[in-house]
């Protein structure tokens, strides 16, 4: 009994050690724990205390001075070079054109056609051709430039703020939220510019960064940004056109964006039009910012005026009709070469027609032949019909 008793008093306190030496070993580790934390605390507080310091005001002006120097620099002459090549076609002869639209009504007509970039770099490039009637250039210039009025008619602009603006030379930003269906806001930050012309208006527009702007995540801010229109009085005639370059990367599929465009971009020149009708009878439209792009303008230089001066007279354009040529050109084309889909058609009718003659092969080719003439007779006066609804 007496050994049963020391056994069990050994047994229990030998469980007493050990759990005091794990008990021990628990606060060991919970103690080096919350010593590491309180390290790890005091280093980034230390760290935020030497980094976080708010810059002095001397810091502050010196970075507003750069962003100001560094405006006038945002969009160039040379910009408006490129524009012009665009504008005019000049640049790229090799470049595939696409059509994509040519309606109109008695008070506007619009054409667009589409390129993709060769290199398979940068957004898809448009380029439009809109002819309103009954307007001036100027007004239709204002017109554009109304941010203000924009927000009333435009129901996909959101938010407009005028950020800046470089009296010396002319640019000016600004930004812009617009919104579209079941995707999120996009977010615009422009810099653009206009010039002026013997008988002609510019405007270029490229994106830029601004310390006024910093990026929200509720908003997909608009990567790349390439836009730029020509306005001018369309000769003989009470009625002003405006030519578009566009190239934009909003994050959008590629096809999404092209359907979009193509299903949706007449309605909006309609509402634009009638918007634009409304300005032009508002005695009084809404005023601007009394510093804008538009009191800035700048002259053409002289050797882009005389550039665009001979591209125009060696072209012949006017009120869309090299856009329109191109269309009907392209149409044609495809009316003097079959398509490879009726050329198969033809051979398979050609081999069915053949045996249903029980190897009358000259009765066959005959039948298949007059099916193929058919064909091409409805294609010819398809033609016709779509070079008629598509004057101007």
């Amino acid at each position: 009994m007496k050994s049963v008793s020391n056994w069990a008093l050994s047994f229990f306190s030998d469980q007493l050690s050990r759990r005091a030496v794990s008990d021990s070993y628990l606060w060991a580790t919970a103690i080096s724990l919350l010593l590491i934390l309180l390290f790890h605390i005091f280093l980034s507080t230390k760290f935020r205390f030497f980094t976080s310091s708010s810059p002095s005001p001397t810091e502050s002006v010196s970075h507003a001075v750069n962003s100001q120097s560094r405006i006038s620099k945002l969009v160039s002459d040379e910009d408006l070079k490129y524009l012009i090549e665009n504008l005019e076609e000049t640049n790229d002869s090799t470049e595939i054109w696409e059509n994509v639209i040519h309606k109109s009504n008695d008070r506007i007509s619009y054409t667009a056609k589409r390129c993709k970039p060769k290199d398979g770099g940068g957004p898809m490039k448009y380029l439009s051709v809109t002819v309103f009637e009954d307007c001036s250039a100027e007004i239709v210039r204002d017109f554009y430039m109304d941010n203000d009025y924009r927000k009333l008619w435009d129901k996909t602009v959101v938010e407009h703020e005028q950020l800046q603006v470089d009296s010396s030379s002319g640019i000016e930003i600004g930004r812009t939220v617009k919104k579209f269906p079941l995707l999120t806001s996009r977010e615009y930050v422009l810099a653009w510019r206009l010039w002026q012309g013997k008988d002609k208006f510019y405007c270029f527009t490229k994106e830029c960064d601004h310390n006024m702007v910093p990026r929200q995540r509720k908003y997909v801010r608009v990567s790349y940004f390439r836009s730029g229109w020509r306005i001018r009085q369309v000769p003989g005639r009470n009625a002003c056109e405006i030519k578009m370059f566009h190239q934009e990367n909003a994050g959008l599929n590629v096809e999404m964006a092209k359907l979009a465009f193509s299903k949706g971009i007449w309605s909006y020149v309609c509402k634009m039009e009638n918007a634009l009708c409304k300005y032009i009878a508002t005695s009084h439209r809404t005023q601007g910012p009394i510093l804008s792009a538009v009191t800035l303008m700048k002259k053409v230089p002289s050797e882009l005026e005389t550039q665009t001066d001979n591209v125009t007279a060696s072209i012949g354009t006017s009120s869309g009709e090299g856009l329109l040529s191109h269309v009907v050109a392209k149409q044609k084309k495809n009316l003097r070469k079959p398509s490879k889909k009726l050329i198969a058609k033809g051979l398979v009718l050609v081999g069915g027609a053949i045996c249903l003659s029980r190897g009358h092969s000259v009765l066959g080719a005959k039948v298949a032949l007059a099916y193929l003439l058919t064909k091409l007779n409805k294609r010819g006066t398809s033609l016709n019909q779509t070079t008629q609804n598509t004057s101007i």
